[in-house]
């Protein structure tokens, strides 16, 4: 079974930066793909961005693309969230998630091992 922990989650003012990350571990297959998800108050968790761990490919939430980069280390079972120029408006729980599925999946249904969350402020 696939374990997920994320961290590298804090606060930080309105324009900076902040790396999370998600350590994998217990995967059995060099296919499917991690997604970041967040979630903030009231509101319904929400894709943010996704990789593959066979190739590399990425899909970005219109939201964040430019913004955000998401990365891996394959050999650490390592994916990164790098997100720049932060607003108000992205302070939210940040999970990662597993997929075995090949294709780009942006519903969280399609994901089924999920992280603990990482809080993410960003302070006006």
């Amino acid at each position: 079974q696939v374990q997920l922990v994320e961290s590298g989650g804090g606060l930080v003012q309105a324009g900076g930066s902040l790396r999370l990350s998600c350590a994998a571990s217990g995967r059995t297959s060099s296919g499917g793909a991690v997604g970041w998800f967040r979630q903030a108050p009231g509101k319904e968790r929400e894709f943010v961005a996704r990789i593959a761990w066979s190739g590399g490919t990425t899909y970005y939430a219109e939201s964040v693309k430019g913004r955000f980069t998401i990365f891996r280390d394959n050999a650490k079972d390592m994916v990164y969230l790098q997100m720049n120029s932060l607003p108000p408006e992205d302070t939210a729980v940040y999970y990662c998630a597993s997929t075995d599925l090949f294709g780009i999946y942006v519903g969280a249904d399609r994901y089924d091992y999920w992280g603990q969350g990482t809080q993410v402020t960003v302070s006006s």
